[in-house]
Formats: structure tokens, C-alpha cells, sequence
């Protein structure tokens, strides 16, 4: 399992300057980026790990208050390195968690599970 901190998960629910798409991304503290972004006309997930981006078929993510758990399909471990699970523990402000979690749904739709712990 790969692990990441970060002080915040950065959500946008719908971008309407890049097309309505939903994204969620964050920063670690040694530099490493990833990002989960979905266009709502488009079925699969993109999901980038340290500037590689992936498309994926169907992934669970689950959202606690202090850690986003993102779980692949055996079949997409290649995206994060031949791992399928990344954990990332953040900091993010309680105010804001329900705009990461809208976001999430928004990616998730009809394409994955979302659980919020």
C-alpha cells in the first residue's frame, strides 16, 4: 500500500471552465501529486500519480474526516507503481469535507464506489 500525507484534499465538484469536470487532488510533503478527475460525458476515471496519468475501469474510494482510502482493481495497479491501495492521510477542515465528498460522488458516479467512513 502506498501512503501519502497531505495538509488538504483540493476539490472542485464541477469545473465549468474544463468542462463541467469533477476533480479532487493534493499534494504530499515530498512532492508527490495525485489527482482524480472525471468528465460527466465520459465513463472511465483518470487518475494521476506523481504527474502519470491512468484511465480506470472502476475503484473504491473511502473518505473518513483525517484519511481518503483510494482501492484499484487488480487490473489497474500499474497506475500507482503495481500497488492497489493508497491511503492519504490529510488534514483538510471540516467545512470543506462536504464539497471532497461531493466531488468524489461526481467521479464515482455509475463508475465506482464511494463510502464515507
Amino acid at each position: 500500500m502506498l501512503q501519502l500525507k497531505t495538509d488538504a484534499l483540493m476539490a472542485t465538484p464541477c469545473d465549468e471552465e474544463e468542462d463541467n469536470m469533477a476533480m479532487l487532488c493534493c499534494h504530499g510533503k515530498n512532492g508527490e501529486m495525485f489527482m482524480l478527475a472525471r468528465y460527466p460525458d465520459e465513463e472511465e476515471v483518470e487518475l494521476t500519480w506523481d504527474y502519470e496519468p491512468s484511465t480506470l475501469d472502476g475503484l473504491k474510494v473511502t473518505l473518513s474526516d483525517t484519511r481518503l482510502l483510494i482501492e484499484l482493481a487488480a487490473g489497474d495497479a500499474d497506475a500507482l507503481g503495481g500497488k492497489d491501495q493508497l491511503e492519504i492521510s490529510h488534514s483538510t477542515a471540516a467545512a470543506d469535507l462536504a464539497e471532497v465528498e461531493e466531488t468524489l460522488q461526481n467521479i464515482l458516479k455509475g463508475t465506482g464506489t464511494f463510502v464515507r467512513a
